[in-house]
């Protein structure tokens, strides 16, 4: 996917360990189709070499404030001044503090200072450094200056040692960076996902559950975050990794997500069902392992008795004061009947309908929604790129419901 197509970024390297993870880090960038610029620290050229760095981006490294390869021999300002974005990758103690004081004695710092663009920083330092109060106080300035900060995150350090102020990995700095530059439609509002499939047991060691991959449900999560909201995920069982920034909440059953839900709701702007929730469970399910009673033709077999599972979906629509409701209709046939019957029969803003052969295990789909004004289409796209469209929809129907 080409999410950063059109995007200019100078990556800048401070001196750190973990300026290693800043090479694949620009094959990232570039492979979604971001140009990079990198500009380091002489520290930074301890720990990577320039030259890497050159032939990764297929663009000269700027290492120093007096480089005579700018005509005008402000690279601090001309750098900038073509860059949609500054990410210092790793951002070391000593960079940050520098940031912070607005301190000026080397490219990369002047660069930062004199840019007319976004900055974000990704930071890297032992635990005890990121713990220290000095440190604190300057990245609680850079923030209050604008300035994102991406992690850190907390695990092994290089020093041995174990605690926060690990730097993120490439691929979390990748999405957090396709996250800034996607339109904050939501910003401020909380969204309740359900997703994936529910797993109603028989027994210990078996279980009906269905075909639902989890991959748009998933989706829908990511580009709701991405939009700024507040984003609580209520998955199935699922082998998905957690969308960055997103809280996520596991059951297995129909009767536990729905739990979940009525309890997480409140408070929520907007609660989107995904998920392919069971509409029946195992009545008569066994504690223990069924065993096969005889090996004939004539064997009795297995009866399962059922009974209905909630009604998630209706249930959060009939709250007092409900959120916006978004439900799903996966159908094998009469898709606008039964979804159009779904969103009458629900009493919810909006119904989601697509064809079963889609919904399950694709990494593409084809969207209709459903509400009181009609049927609107959103055509056959990646199932991320369809989210985020369908994340728009919902942003701009819940600004024309307030």
């Amino acid at each position: 996917m080409n999410d950063l197509a059109g995007k200019h970024l100078v990556l800048g390297v401070t001196g750190g360990i973990a300026a290693y993870k800043t090479a694949e880090l620009a094959r990232r960038l570039q492979d979604h189709g971001a140009t990079v610029q990198v500009v380091m620290t002489e520290g930074a050229t301890h720990f990577i070499t320039p030259v890497t760095m050159q032939a990764l981006t297929g663009r000269p490294v700027f290492t120093d404030q007096w480089d005579a390869r700018q005509p005008n021999n402000m690279a601090h300002i001309d750098l900038s001044r073509e860059a949609d974005a500054i990410v210092v990758v790793p951002a070391s103690t000593d960079f940050i503090a520098k940031l912070a004081h607005g301190l000026c004695d080397d490219l990369l710092t002047t660069l930062c200072v004199a840019r007319a663009c976004p900055l974000l920083v990704a930071p890297a330092m032992n635990l005890q450094m990121w713990a220290n109060p000095a440190t604190q106080r300057n990245v609680a300035q850079i923030r209050a200056d604008g300035i994102e900060v991406l992690g850190p995150a907390s695990g092994d350090q290089a020093c041995g040692e174990i605690g926060s102020g690990r730097m993120l990995e490439a691929h979390e700095i990748l999405d957090d960076l396709i996250a800034f530059f996607q339109p904050k439609l939501l910003r401020g509002r909380r969204v309740l996902i359900t997703a994936g499939p529910t797993r109603e047991p028989i027994d210990p060691v078996r279980a009906i559950t269905n075909h639902s991959s989890g991959k748009m449900g998933y989706a829908i999560a990511r580009a709701a975050h991405e939009a700024g909201a507040s984003v609580t995920l209520v998955s199935g069982p699922t082998a998905l990794a957690t969308p960055r920034g997103v809280v996520r909440i596991d059951v297995e059953t129909a009767r536990e997500m729905h739990d979940v839900v009525l309890r997480e709701v409140a408070g929520t702007d907007c609660f989107v069902a995904v998920a392919a929730v069971a509409d029946w469970h195992v009545l008569n399910a066994s504690g223990k392992k069924l065993k096969k009673t005889g090996a004939g033709a004539d064997s009795p077999g297995l009866s399962l008795q059922f009974a209905p599972n909630p009604d998630i979906l209706a249930a959060v629509a009939a709250l007092p004061g409900a959120p916006y409701c978004v439900g799903f209709a996966a159908e094998t046939e009469d898709l606008h009947a039964n979804a159009e019957s779904k969103l009458a029969r629900k009493k919810v803003q909006l119904i989601v309908g697509n064809h079963a052969s889609d919904a399950f295990g694709r990494d593409d789909n084809a969207l209709t929604l459903y509400d009181a004004h009609g049927r609107t289409t959103l055509e056959r796209a990646d199932k991320l790129v369809l989210a985020r469209r369908l994340v728009a929809a919902i942003a701009e129907r819940m600004a024309g419901a307030s």
